[in-house]
């Protein structure tokens, strides 16, 4: 130690050799003991990785939501065709009969309708097709006209629902005519006309899906307020309803399951699934330099990099809608009307005015009122999507080039016809029949519409998408094909699924013609 140092610079120096290594280095034992890191130094390591690993995590999560919520709008538009006025008159007459039994098939119904839909998500993101282009593309002119007229019956007798329901609401609410509001309800033509551009921008895409998402908010909330009111027995006693029971099987149980399953799941709603999702894979695609849009973009077909990327978020969006907003007004409405029919006098009775009178008369004014705000913004929100569902069948069957507005008036006016007619002479007790009927009709075209999309999304041919790259070594193009079709058990489930469908709609079309409605 050098003598010229004073007693601070030794002090500094000691604490600075008390903190080196003092063990030395076995070279002769390969003894590497000395630079392993301390167990404090490990723990600190060790916590500094686990913050790293963290941060990937959350950063991947934040990724997916930010792309998730990119992909939020086509399922409010979706889940609009589960919560029409035709189901409220279902779910009804279930509730009043069978009282909460029969939440078990809306539950199922609900399940069909969320397989259903994933498979309209993978034809429409895959072929860059709805599902009525891909019959056009698929099949011969004179098939194609033929499912085009039985999906106009659908679209129409999807329609004679909605008019119905907001008739019914806007007499209630504001005391007009039925004859009177079947007539207003040619208004939404030109609200849909005006609003719904799904060759313009984006923020006009999602301005619209935005509008309609708050109308169905409001029904949701509008439920949720009636269910908090009406004494419903105890909530074991409701979720007891979603198990199996022997009723299901009865002769009336079934009768009455079947027509909750056509009421449901709606034909035109696979049209709308399967189209409203190029709105998204060609913004994406456009955005990542895949396609240059051109005139209006009818030869547009996503890339396999678009596919990969948007198919889960698609499916998990539609998916998520129809399981809360769907499932839930649907429960909400069978709900209500085993609360308030079931075991009473009125139980025969049940229609979407009668349910009305008895919240007002042993609830209170306020929940019938909610009752048919609901039922309107049911009717509104479904005419809508009824509108682009129509415009979509015409446009993909048969490629029918008259304005969007002819076509859809003539739609419209096809519909109100037997409403106006029924209005004037028997009143709402033949408003209800008429609506009635609608399901059973929508019920016997179900299995028939579905059968296309089945064979589709099942087919190498239809589900296949070519992609080409160069080699870097040799300059040739190589092709690759990319199979999308379903694999063999997910193909004996779809089939399965829709032998099944089939099977209840027979029978319910054998019951009609045996003249068993009970």
């Amino acid at each position: 130690m050098p003598s010229n140092l004073d007693s601070k610079d030794m002090i500094e120096m000691k604490s600075l050799e008390s903190l080196t290594v003092t063990r030395s280095f076995n070279f002769a034992n390969n003894d590497r003991s000395t630079y392993l890191p301390s167990d404090d130094e490990g723990s600190f390591e060790h916590s500094s990785e686990k913050q790293t690993k963290l941060s990937k995590y959350w950063k991947k999560c934040s990724y997916e939501i930010r792309e998730y919520c990119k992909f939020i709008g086509p399922g409010f538009l979706i889940a609009v065709a589960y919560i029409d006025p035709g189901n409220y008159s279902t779910d009804l007459d279930a509730g009043a009969r069978f009282q909460y039994k029969l939440l078990f098939i809306v539950f199922i119904a609900n399940l069909f309708a969320v397989y259903l839909q994933s498979l309209c998500c993978r034809l429409g993101s895959v072929t860059g097709f709805d599902l009525a282009r891909n019959c056009r593309e698929q099949y011969h002119k004179y098939v194609c006209i033929t499912f085009y007229i039985l999906a106009e019956i659908a679209i129409v007798a999807t329609d004679i629902a909605e008019v119905i329901g907001t008739a019914v609401a806007l007499k209630i609410l504001m005391k007009i005519p039925l004859v009177a509001g079947v007539v207003i309800t040619i208004l939404d033509v030109l609200l849909v006309l005006i609003a719904w551009r799904p060759e313009g921008s984006m923020l006009g895409v999602r301005i619209f899906e935005a509008a309609v998402a708050m109308l169905v908010l409001v029904v949701a909330i509008s439920f949720a307020v009636v269910l908090g009111r009406v004494h419903i027995g105890g909530a074991g006693h409701v979720f007891k309803g979603f198990l199996p029971s022997s009723t299901v099987f009865s002769r009336e149980g079934l009768y009455s399951s079947i027509g909750i399953l056509g009421a449901t799941v709606m034909p035109h709603s696979l049209f709308l699934g399967s189209g409203l999702v190029q709105t998204r894979l060609r913004d994406f695609d456009v955005r990542s330099g895949n396609y240059v849009p051109v005139g209006d973009c009818s030869d547009y077909r996503p890339s396999i990099q678009t596919i990969r990327h948007s198919l889960t978020y698609s499916v998990v969006e539609v998916v998520l809608s129809l399981f809360t907003f769907a499932l839930f007004t649907n429960s909400s409405i069978l709900i209500v009307a085993g609360a308030v029919f079931y075991n009473t006098s009125n139980a025969d009775t049940s229609d979407l005015f009668s349910i009305y009178e008895l919240l007002t008369k042993y609830v209170s004014l306020s929940c019938g009122k909610l009752f048919a705000v609901a039922l309107l913004f049911s009717g509104m929100s479904a005419g809508y999507v009824c509108t682009i569902a129509g415009q979509m069948v015409s446009e993909g069957y048969i490629n029918w080039n008259l304005r969007p507005w002819i076509r859809r008036t003539l739609t419209r006016s096809i519909a109100i016809i037997p409403c106006l007619v029924v209005a004037a002479a028997v009143g709402q007790s033949g408003l209800n029949a008429v609506l009635n009927a609608s399901q059973v009709c929508l019920s016997i075209l179900l299995p028939i519409l579905t059968f296309p999309l089945v064979m589709f999304t099942c087919s190498r041919k239809v589900m296949s998408i070519y992609s080409e790259k160069v080699d870097e070594e040799t300059g040739e193009v190589i092709r690759d094909v990319h199979d999308l079709s379903l694999g063999w058990p997910m193909t004996i489930l779809t089939w399965l699924i829709w032998l099944f469908l089939t099977a209840l709609n027979l029978l319910l079309i054998i019951w009609l013609g045996m003249g068993i409605s009970t």
